[in-house]
């Protein structure tokens, strides 16, 4: 799962980075508004967290202008402790939670797995699960029921995309920018090669299935065997 955090203070930036790639997340850092927009915008993340009070574009516009956008990607927002107004202005524009500050890593980090809960996005124990496909962010490794999936990293990266969107179609563009980032050298065809060699290895374990083509347009992940 990848988070972008956008944070004008350098050393709160750090931290906050440091503690989600502690818990097994990839991470994007801006320090202002302006960058911070731009990473939302033209990039794939699974989670935002975003200072209200930034250089340039505020935090409660980034929210009001991704939302436009039909940007739906959970945002918590960092606010001052006695910043009511923002926090109601933000979570009336669309955000899904917020953090007062100064606040504990362990506040912070439990707010994003609940959002992310909300979101359908993770299990009670952090675990990114579908149906009998279950992966651990923290340690990287997937398993069908209780058998452990063999990975290369992009077929990890891969199925942690399909298991952060559940039931819903991604094209080939959303697949090869989240996974291979949009300034990749290698070209479309990536997504459909990697598609098929991660097929393979939950079919060889009863869960072949719950990946789908969905033909001219990309790729469905799904618990329900009927879609």
């Amino acid at each position: 799962m990848r988070v972008l955090v956008v944070e004008d203070d350098a050393d709160l930036l750090r931290i906050v980075r440091d503690v989600f790639e502690d818990e097994g997340f990839a991470t994007d850092g801006a320090e202002t508004g302006d960058v911070g927009y731009y990473l939302a915008e033209s990039c794939v993340h699974d989670l935002i967290v975003l200072d209200v009070m930034l250089p340039g574009m505020n935090g409660i516009e980034i929210v009001k202008r991704l939302r436009a956008r039909s940007v739906h990607v959970p945002i918590i927002l960092l606010t001052a402790r006695d910043a009511v107004e923002d926090r109601v202005e933000g979570l009336d524009a669309g955000a899904d939670d917020y953090v007062a500050k100064p606040f504990a890593v362990s506040e912070l980090l439990a707010r994003a797995r609940s959002v992310l809960r909300r979101r359908g996005n993770i299990g009670q124990e952090g675990d990114l699960e579908c149906g009998p496909v279950r992966l651990s962010p923290p340690t990287r490794s997937a398993f069908v029921g209780e058998t452990p999936i063999q990975l290369t990293v992009k077929e990890y990266e891969l199925l942690e995309y399909f298991l952060c969107n559940v039931g819903r179609i991604l094209t080939r563009e959303q697949i090869f920018d989240r996974v291979w980032g949009f300034d990749s050298s290698s070209g479309l065809t990536a997504v459909d090669v990697y598609v098929h060699h991660l097929r393979k290895k939950l079919a060889a374990l009863g869960a072949g299935t719950i990946l789908r083509t969905v033909r001219g347009i990309g790729y469905l992940f799904s618990g329900d065997q009927d879609v």
